[in-house]
């Protein structure tokens, strides 16, 4: 009991110091996630007797990540709607492709070079995940929906987000599957990753199938809601035991949901978006408060390089993407610069450490490279009217 209640407290400590911080942002109407990770920087660095003020089970850790995950995941693959693919929604895909390519292979490359990261998987997976951006801080500093850059900006953000989250844990699977693996013997290691793939996308199907063949037929205001939530998480659960990818469930269900009729979809869907929302102050600060970046100007200064080499190639990526397009050269360097990482990111951060603690080192590295990427944003849009003119609401060609 002593126990229930002291973890009770720290949680109502960190949501409390999340609101406040979160009434503060919007009246000065910038992102919060800065400062809820900096909130739990500061917790973490509050010592009593040697140990931190703060501190929560792994276990714990573990549940929230994967809450937030799974809910992250479903929201952000259900507003993908097949049928609606237009010029933007096909410009934003290829450049997220682009990106995810440049990002895989040189942002690596430079992250072997200034950090010694060299484990190939753990490179790969630090492209994807700074490939993404986040829909959610996309959202708070973009609010001008008539500028063409602002809704190129937003859909890419919902299309990469999908991609960014699965792709890693693709990864760590494949790698499970393969290791020790000689390559006469690589056929039989490609087996079980295979049956992880086809049980991740089944179980997806399965539980959408079942759960939406009810609710086309009835609606009700406050279970169908729940029904969803619930559906995402089990979906993730049957995946994870039959020994599937439970985040490859997740986003096939989100698919299905997103692309087949359903009453009152748009106010699940906002549900499903709100509860997924309300973990963001917990998420943000438990990352702040989890994992102990380090302060010392050498590191700050190589992942700020790091940062640069991103930019340079989200630079390139948009070129490529729009190279017969009328987009101006400030325009182009509006879109780069304003590439925020958001709750995916941090959830993305929290399940991979509790997958793998050898991954630490990395994670430090995404998460000051996201607080750069967030700072830069906000800056950036504060003087959006340098960089194009509110008027123009051309669509791309």
């Amino acid at each position: 009991m002593e126990e229930a209640l002291i973890y009770l407290t720290y949680i109502v400590v960190i949501l409390l110091l999340g609101l406040i911080c979160t009434l503060i942002t919007n009246r000065l109407r910038i992102p919060n996630v800065l400062f809820l990770i900096l909130i739990g920087v500061f917790l973490n660095s509050v010592r009593v007797d040697g140990k931190p003020v703060i501190d929560f089970s792994p276990v714990f850790i573990v549940a929230i990540s994967i809450i937030a995950l799974v809910l992250i995941v479903f929201d952000s693959s259900s507003r993908l709607k097949l049928k609606q693919f237009d010029t933007f929604s096909s410009k934003a895909l290829k450049m997220t492709i682009i990106a995810l390519v440049l990002n895989v292979s040189v942002l690596g490359s430079a992250a072997f070079l200034l950090f010694g990261i060299k484990s190939v998987p753990f490179v790969i997976i630090l492209g994807i995940i700074l490939s993404g951006t986040g829909p959610d801080v996309v959202m708070t500093i973009l609010k001008q929906k008539s500028l063409k850059t602002v809704e190129f900006l937003k859909i890419e953000s919902i299309l990469n987000t999908p991609l960014t989250v699965l792709l890693p844990f693709i990864i760590l699977d494949l790698v499970g599957a393969f290791k020790g693996a000689v390559f006469p013997k690589i056929f039989e290691h490609f087996v079980p990753f295979l049956q992880q793939i086809v049980a991740g996308i089944g179980a997806g199907i399965v539980i959408g199938i079942i759960v939406f063949k009810v609710m086309r037929k009835s609606y009700s205001e406050t279970l169908s809601p729940l029904a969803i939530i619930t559906a995402a998480l089990l979906s993730y659960i049957l995946a994870e035991n039959l020994g599937g990818n439970g985040v490859l469930a997740v986003t096939t269900l989100g698919l299905f949901f997103g692309n087949v009729y359903i009453k009152e979809k748009g106010t699940m869907q906002e549900f499903s978006s709100m509860f997924a929302n309300s973990l963001e102050i917990l998420v943000f600060i438990l990352v702040g408060l989890i994992i102990s970046i380090p302060m010392n100007p050498g590191f700050l200064g190589r992942c700020f390089l790091l940062y640069i080499v991103y930019l340079a190639l989200r630079y390139v990526s948009l070129r490529i993407t729009f190279l017969k397009s009328n987009f101006t050269d400030k325009e182009l360097l509006y879109m780069t610069l304003v590439s925020p990482k958001g709750i995916a990111t941090a959830a993305i951060t929290f399940s991979l450490l509790s997958l793998n603690s050898k991954i630490t080192g990395m994670l430090n590295v995404i998460l000051v490279t996201m607080i750069y990427t967030i700072i830069i944003s906000t800056f950036i849009v504060k003087a959006q009217n340098f960089f194009m003119h509110p008027a123009d609401k051309e669509h791309v060609n």
